[in-house]
Order: C-alpha cells, then sequence, then structure tokens
C-alpha cells in the first residue's frame, strides 16, 4: 500500500525560522556544491525580509519542504506598482523531490502575482540545474537572454513568463 502524504500547503512566512534557515542552508550547500562562488547569486535571509520580499513556504503537514521567494521589481508600471518579479531561492527538500512541492510553489507564486498586478516573472538557474530548467520549461517560462547582475556570467541561464 502506497503511504499516503499529507498535501501540501503554500504559505508566506519570515524566512528567519530554524527550520527555514535549513532548507536555505541546503540551497546555498547545493548550488555552491556546483558553482565557483562569484556564480552564485543567493539572497541572504535579511534581503528575503525586505518589503518587496514574498517569502513562500511550502509545508507536508507542519513541516517546511520547500520554500521560494518573488522580489516585486518596484516602480515599473504607470501606477508606480510593480509589473514584473523575480523567482528567487526556489529549493525543495532532496527527500519529498518528485512530490509536485515546487510546481505548487510556482502555482502560488503566480497567482499573487497576478492579484498584485505583476505582468511577468523572470528567474535565473544554473546551467548545470537541468531539473529546474525542466520544470520551469514545463510550466510555460521560456528561455531570455542574460538580465541585470546575471549577464556575462557563464553558469547563468535566464527564463521568463508572462502571466494573464
Amino acid at each position: 500500500m502506497e503511504r499516503q502524504h499529507p498535501p501540501i500547503a503554500i504559505t508566506v512566512e519570515s524566512p528567519r525560522q530554524p527550520e527555514i534557515e535549513r532548507l536555505l542552508d541546503g540551497s546555498s550547500a547545493y548550488a555552491q556544491s556546483l558553482y565557483p562562488p562569484e556564480s552564485n547569486f543567493l539572497l541572504d535571509v535579511a534581503t528575503l525580509e525586505r518589503p518587496e520580499v514574498a517569502f513562500y513556504v511550502a509545508r507536508d503537514g507542519h513541516r517546511a519542504v520547500g520554500i521560494a521567494a518573488l522580489v516585486a521589481d518596484v516602480g515599473m508600471g504607470p501606477d508606480g506598482a510593480p509589473e514584473r518579479g523575480e523567482l528567487k531561492r526556489m529549493f525543495v527538500d532532496p527527500d519529498v523531490r518528485g512530490r509536485g512541492v515546487a510546481a505548487a510553489l510556482l502555482a502560488r507564486i503566480e497567482a499573487d502575482a497576478v492579484a498584485r498586478g505583476i505582468r511577468e516573472v523572470v528567474l535565473e538557474t544554473g546551467d548545470l540545474h537541468h531539473a529546474a530548467q525542466a520544470l520551469y520549461t514545463s510550466h510555460g517560462y521560456r528561455e531570455i537572454p542574460q538580465f541585470g547582475q546575471y549577464v556575462g556570467e557563464p553558469h547563468s541561464v535566464c527564463f521568463a513568463k508572462t502571466l494573464r
């Protein structure tokens, strides 16, 4: 008999929690195992607490199993509201990969972005993150030229998705 798992719940929370910091540390360790320090663009906890950042936590019952952040680009629209957001720090606990946690995080972030008037989500991932690239492509993201701090970075692959 297949083990039943609790449903995944996605909430906006503070990144300054021990179990969240465990996931952030796991994300950092994974990126650092693949790329040199100058090729890692990881936001720290203090940056993740800024007002323009919404920090999402995926929970399997009470246990945090995934994280992601949406950083709004402020002042891009005619009314001063952000029209574009950048997805950052997407990470899923290796023990729960394959259960749809990343897809659930993406769906929630995209729905919240639309509600905030954000029309496009952009992101950067590494050239060795094949599973991440496949995830984004399968959810409607298209590869775009490098942008911002990623321009000229040999390991950066950038994606975008226009939201409706």
